[in-house]
């Protein structure tokens, strides 16, 4: 990738660059251009993707409600309740 390349880039994604930053930023995106090249190379064959770097499995809580259901007394305060529901405007046609 050349400066006119990064400069056009720049240009179509409304990014400033400095003329003294120009040198940097190429030669940064080369680097990162070649290591995808490197590891598209690599053959992925028969492995399994993963969901996680580290095979760790994920301890998780039981799902149980731990707070009194409140929702009558929440609505209460609202006029447009019907059967424990919220009425709304239709925004639909």
């Amino acid at each position: 990738m050349d400066k006119n390349t990064i400069i056009k880039i720049a240009d179509l994604a409304k990014i400033e660059i400095d003329d003294s930053e120009l040198d940097e930023i190429t030669s940064s995106l080369n680097k990162i251009l070649t290591l995808v090249d490197e590891m598209e190379s690599i053959s992925t064959e028969g492995i399994q993707p993963m969901s996680h770097p580290l095979n760790l499995s994920q301890r998780l809580r039981k799902d149980e409600v731990l707070e009194k259901n409140q929702r009558d007394i929440f609505q209460k305060n609202n006029a447009h309740v019907d059967d424990g529901y919220y009425k709304v405007p239709k925004v639909i046609d």
